[in-house]
């Protein structure tokens, strides 16, 4: 995600204080640093300093072990023993000495590797590849949810929008029963959609060489999953996420998992809209930039108050709004002083 587009964690964090609190739970056990770190996958000695925005970000390579890791030591069987490599490789057909680079954070897996290892955990789809902020953007997000975006589904193309998923699938899924693409089909469709939806200023499509050249490639090594040929390894799948601003499991995430994404983030927007109707003063001022026009006002003398509000009159009638709600008037002038005055009298 671009920096521009995330949100400010320090801001998410309250937000979601605020709701706890209003849902009757302790704030403290809601976002405990343990749990923030199960959900997001980052160490716990990280997470308050990411919330404060002062963590240093780590390579991919070393992330990905880390995360890898800390899925085997969180995560355990029955018998409270971490899982083998062969057990988890074997959930998606692989030898567990295909594991063993990761394990040992010398190298990085495939990219079908790292989904079957997060499926086989049954963590998000970006679980291995978020960078930290996202992580933990994704775990305040999981832990501030209240449940899916009531009224929302019917908005097939914005879902397929964020998703990447046709409107048709996306029919499918609401309705249990989501299509069933192989892996290598899937990226192919996903990445062929961010081409197609976030074009050039010029409307036109990213070049390949312009998207593999944001992560030190060649357009070439892109070439074959257009085609429907191979998947991209893991640095790749994150450099192409990274370049379009989209979540670390767009390419990634089922169907399904993707579409309940795109539903909590809908919620969390239905959820802010809600409270803005609940005080409707905020969200003129949220609309239409009061407090810049006040700010401005402010500094007018009697005269130029008169005119402001002679102005407003003419303008509403115009639009057929004129009432008797009271004309603008400056500070410090006589209806003031006459409040105040009926104020001391009370």
């Amino acid at each position: 995600m671009r920096a521009a587009d995330r949100p400010d964690l320090r801001a998410v964090r309250a937000r979601v204080v605020a709701l706890a609190e209003r849902c009757g739970q302790d704030p403290a056990h809601v976002l405990a640093v343990e749990r923030l770190s199960r959900l997001s996958g980052v160490e716990p000695a990280r997470v308050p300093r990411i919330l404060d925005g002062t963590a240093a970000e780590m390579p991919l390579c070393e992330r990905v072990h880390r995360r890898f890791l800390l899925l085997r030591a969180t995560r355990r069987d029955k018998h409270g023993r971490e899982w083998s490599l062969a057990a988890i490789a074997e959930d998606f057909d692989a030898p567990g000495a295909s594991l063993g680079p990761l394990n040992a954070g010398t190298g990085l897996p495939r990219l079908g590797h790292a989904a079957g290892v997060q499926r086989f955990f049954g963590v998000y789809a970006g679980f291995l590849l978020a960078d930290s902020k996202s992580a933990v953007e994704h775990a305040l997000a999981t832990t501030g949810s209240g449940g899916r975006a009531a009224g929302a589904a019917d908005d097939l193309e914005r879902l397929s929008f964020l998703t990447g998923i046709t409107p048709q699938d996306i029919r499918l899924t609401l309705d249990g029963n989501p299509p069933r693409l192989p892996l290598k089909e899937q990226v192919r469709r996903r990445f062929e959609h961010l081409r197609r939806t976030r074009p050039r200023a010029d409307g036109q499509a990213h070049s390949l060489s312009a998207i593999a050249g944001s992560f030190d490639a060649s357009g070439q090594s892109l070439t074959r999953l257009t085609q429907g040929e191979g998947l991209p390894n893991l640095a790749a799948a994150a450099g192409i996420q990274r370049f379009y601003g989209v979540g670390s499991g767009f390419l990634l995430a089922d169907d399904t998992e993707a579409l309940a994404g795109a539903l909590a983030g809908i919620e969390r927007e239905l959820r802010s809209s809600e409270r803005d109707a609940e005080n409707p003063m905020l969200a003129v001022l949220r609309a239409h930039d009061v407090r810049s026009i006040v700010t401005r006002a402010g500094r007018l003398s009697p005269s130029g108050w008169k005119s402001l509000a002679d102005y407003l009159d003419d303008l509403l009638a115009r639009e057929g709004q004129l009432g008797h709600s009271a004309a603008p008037h400056p500070p410090g002038s006589a209806d003031d002083i006459d409040r105040s005055a009926e104020g001391g009298a009370r």
